[in-house]
């Protein structure tokens, strides 16, 4: 459970850090807030494994989720 509340206070922090980079464009936004947050989750479920492909997985589908 801690870490549950570890890893989503981690992507909070982080989605609050990417939204005010005035320099990033929606793709980039979407597709670093994707590879947090999968990287998170994957390390949650999965180990350093789950946590690279969480980050890549992510990172995809940030990236064509901002393209929309």
């Amino acid at each position: 459970m801690k870490t549950r509340i570890v890893a989503a206070a981690l992507v909070a922090a982080s989605m609050l850090g990417l939204g005010g980079c005035a320099s990033m464009d929606r793709t980039t936004v979407g597709t670093v807030g994707g590879a947090v947050v999968g990287g998170v989750l994957g390390d949650a479920v999965a180990g350093t494994g789950g946590a690279i492909a969480g980050a890549v997985a992510g990172g995809y589908l940030g990236n064509k989720a901002a393209k929309r």
